[in-house]
């Protein structure tokens, strides 16, 4: 039963996949503290250390593994880890539409609680954690494997704020936990799980083949991202993007950890503002697995960013694996370019001090922050440059992209004059 604010949930068990298995084990208690999620172990899990498939940290150093409540990182409502789990813009508005039948893209996502929020999204979150009423019994909130045509039917709904039939509610809300505000869906096929992304019906151009091109390119440029392809619904174009954090094993689905950069730098949505690439180099120096080599892919996934008009590459559209020890960056995704009025652009995070100018000389000046030399940064710069140049009319035409489409994005969002600026 969903609640209001008067009836909020008080509390929720954290259950967690851990590396290598098919089926959760509790891990411990989130408990509601006015308007703050506070999170304590459980003692059987603490207590898997010595245990053959053995407990680790959901996140260190937010939450290792120790006895007790956590206090909360000074600005942050509930940790950084377990916020990544829960469902963001688009997934808010499945379940008030579901729950409440209220309408419209505008509807006050803060009319339900944190806690309500983790309990009432699909199971299938992104990473390897799910929220539970009980301790003992995991019970998944997965509904039948839905169709295309219904989930875009579905999204439709939501957009026009058309309250979901039982069926159609059911097709979506298995994809209420995954993150972003654009329209999406889970979906499974021949033993791969996707997420779904739907055009919406405020894209001023077909986003989903941007994405694709985008995607592409970037794959074909030698940056390590996520697997996407086209299909149709309805006549509608759907991109379909792999999963990166689950794979398919002994008849069952393992699960990958996972964590944010906002997470990383400690920050909550509203000081994302905060969040740089020179920080996140620093943490990658010090934390992560093959430091120099991920230096260089993040160096040039922001390249290409500025180089594709990607200028939506906040905080939480950057993420890394955690197996309890160490941290390893995930391919990238949610790669797009974006609307711009003019020429002048800028990226979402900080590139170089609180520089964060969408141009190629920008990105020089923090180079030596990613242990690049110039003659590296501009290597980079002419590789990535270079193959879109010569695979844009290829991957244009692999999705079947309108020459409409194709005039508003070239020498516009993608190799805009002021970004290619050396």
């Amino acid at each position: 039963m969903i609640t209001s604010k008067n009836t909020r949930n008080k509390e929720a068990f954290v259950w967690i996949w851990l590396p290598g298995q098919t089926a959760p084990v509790v891990a411990g208690k989130l408990q509601a503290d006015e308007e703050n999620l506070l999170f304590n172990y459980g003692k059987s899990y603490l207590e898997r250390i010595n245990d053959e498939n053995p407990a680790i940290s959901i996140y260190e150093p937010e939450l290792p593994l120790t006895a007790g409540i956590f206090p909360l990182p000074d600005g942050l409502a509930m940790p950084g880890c377990i916020r990544d789990a829960a469902p963001d813009a688009w997934g808010r508005r499945v379940i008030i539409n579901k729950k409440l039948g209220l309408k419209g893209k505008d509807t006050d996502t803060a009319e339900l609680d944190e806690l309500t929020y983790l309990l009432e999204s699909g199971s299938d979150r992104i990473g390897a954690l799910d929220f539970q009423f009980s301790p003992s019994e995991y019970v998944p909130r997965s509904p039948i494997n839905a169709s295309l045509l219904e989930l875009l039917e579905s999204a439709e709904r939501v957009e026009k704020g058309i309250p979901l039939t039982p069926e159609l509610d059911q097709a979506l809300f298995h994809g209420s936990s995954i993150g972003g505000a654009r329209p999406k869906a889970l979906i499974e096929d021949q033993n791969v799980k996707y997420i779904a992304k739907f055009s919406s019906n405020s894209d001023l151009y077909n986003m989903v083949k941007a994405e694709f091109v985008a995607m592409r390119l970037a794959a074909l440029a030698g940056l390590d991202v996520a697997s996407v392809k086209l299909t149709q619904a309805a006549s509608r174009n759907v991109l379909l993007i792999e999963r990166f954090d689950r794979k398919a094993i002994n008849h069952g689905w393992s699960r990958r950890c996972m964590v944010s950069a906002l997470t990383l730098f400690g920050l909550d949505d509203m000081t994302a503002r905060y969040a740089s690439y020179e920080n996140l180099a620093e943490i990658i120096r010090y934390r992560f697995t093959e430091p120099k080599k991920t230096l260089k892919e993040l160096f040039s996934r922001l390249v290409f960013n500025v180089l594709c008009g990607n200028t939506d590459d906040h905080a939480r559209n950057h993420a890394a694996f955690w197996n309890g020890r160490e941290l390893t960056l995930t391919p990238a995704y949610d790669v797009c370019p974006q609307g711009r009025s003019g020429n002048e652009a800028s990226q979402a995070m900080k590139i170089a001090g609180d520089n964060n100018l969408s141009q190629l000389k920008t990105c020089l000046r923090t180079a030596h922050n990613f242990l690049l030399s110039g003659k590296e940064a501009y290597g980079v710069f002419d590789q990535i440059e270079g193959t879109i140049n010569d695979r844009w009319d290829d991957v244009c035409e692999e999705a079947q992209l309108s020459q409409v489409d194709k005039t508003r994005l070239w020498k516009r969002q993608i190799l805009n004059p002021f970004s290619t600026e050396r």
